[in-house]
């Protein structure tokens, strides 16, 4: 296969893998994701049909034709994770290892809920590697997690927490989502306070997205009630922006806070448009300058995996065009805080290039939408060497700039 770029590290195998766990009790109002309900209860049809799913799951681990040096981050999405007993996630841990290697420092990931598991479980996870943890949280009122179709309640929320604290993992975040029916303005900063007063790592907050085959999305328009106006979530972007760094977290990607040293490195990964493995139901990967999603259903992801075995696990899916690189890389490159570097951009699509991008996003930079370096200005646009969203205004109108930016450069030709 021919390569676009043979000079620049992004044809490197890939480092990191996402796992997708597809189980959930029950689908929230607002997901969209690739998933499985099992419903409330644990019986012998829940308990087969995971553990069919985690062997077909590493079957389609070993069959990738791909090898690798090892990787430096796993991360086990959902789904819910931590509906997966400790014994199949050491048999998924076992088989990344034998087939790519995972370094002895590498950060193990597990998104868990709250009330999905218990003590001795997450001590057993932790056993095994897991020492990153991502609790999904999303609100500290019952009737907005009522409302949202999740499972459990706040004090379920503190349980987790305190389960997480006993065990010792340190590297721990929370996810809020903001927007929600009926939340007000009050109900986000009590939230947002809540969650300083317990002092994660990390969080991420979240607008909510109406997605059109979701209940939410059946059920509400955008800006209607009861959902918050458009004015109240801009508004509630802010007060995140200004509560969470005043309390000492770094605003490093449009919806994530961390705390010193506490970045999320397997998402970083993402962000900065680097290859990846993706196994599971509904996956992503991003190997070989080739993006593909495997089957959103379990049925057709079995049979697609026994088909990826008899032909020795290729694919095949379209290559990444050259402009296809350009746009993904600026589009997810400003999404963190420290932006794009244009000298990268030259080296790999040349000066002129940069030069257009600088021109397009002009407006955008009057507006203080867009920040450039220190000492740089307009009126020598050659010397600036990055370009960033302003935080809060140009992360919040990162649609707005994004859309303009491709508008103009594919009318260009680029």
């Amino acid at each position: 296969m021919t390569q676009l770029f043979p000079n620049i590290g992004f044809n490197q195998l890939p480092k990191s893998a996402y796992i997708h766990i597809p189980f959930c009790r029950r689908r929230c109002y607002y997901c969209d994701f690739p998933i499985s309900v099992l419903g409330d209860k644990t019986d012998i049809y829940t308990a087969s049909s995971i553990t069919h799913y985690v062997e077909v799951l590493c079957q389609e681990i070993l069959v990738t034709p791909f090898q690798g040096n090892g990787l430096e981050t796993v991360f086990f999405g959902g789904g819910t994770p931590s509906l997966l007993p400790p014994n199949h996630l050491e048999t998924i841990l076992s088989t990344l290892d034998q087939k790519f290697g995972i370094f002895a420092n590498a950060e193990i990931s597990l998104e868990i809920d709250p009330a999905t598991f218990t003590l001795e479980q997450l001590q057993r996870y932790h056993d095994l590697g897991i020492n990153r943890v991502s609790l999904g949280g999303q609100a500290f009122q019952d009737n907005l997690l009522e409302t949202s179709g999740r499972l459990h309640r706040v004090k379920d929320i503190f349980e987790a927490i305190d389960y997480i604290h006993k065990v010792g993992i340190n590297n721990f975040s929370l996810d809020l989502i903001s927007g929600l029916p009926n939340q007000s303005i009050e109900d986000w900063i009590f939230s947002l306070e809540t969650a300083i007063k317990i002092s994660p790592s990390h969080l991420s907050c979240y607008d909510l997205v109406l997605e059109p085959v979701t209940a939410f999305g059946k059920q509400y328009k955008p800006g209607k009630k009861p959902l918050p106006s458009d004015e109240i979530t801009a508004k509630m972007y802010r007060i995140s922006q200004k509560i969470l760094t005043d309390a000492g977290y770094d605003h490093y990607e449009i919806s994530n806070y961390a705390k010193p040293g506490y970045q999320c490195l397997h998402n970083r990964v993402y962000w900065e448009n680097k290859p990846y493995y993706g196994f599971g139901m509904g996956a992503a990967s991003y190997t070989n300058q080739q993006r593909f999603t495997r089957p959103r259903t379990r049925k057709d992801y079995y049979e697609w995996v026994n088909k990826l075995s008899k032909t020795q696990g290729l694919i095949d899916c379209e290559v990444s065009s050259k402009t296809d690189f350009l746009l993904e890389t600026l589009m997810l490159g400003l999404r963190l805080k420290e932006g794009i570097k244009l000298s990268f951009i030259s080296d790999v699509f040349g000066k002129q290039i940069s030069q257009k991008i600088l021109d397009i996003l002009a407006p955008f930079i009057k507006q203080s939408w867009i920040e450039l370096p220190p000492n740089s200005s307009l009126i020598h646009l050659e010397n600036i060497d990055r370009i960033s969203l302003s935080d809060p205004e140009g992360f919040l109108f990162s649609n707005t700039i994004l859309s303009t930016l491709f508008e103009k450069l594919e009318e260009c030709g680029n």
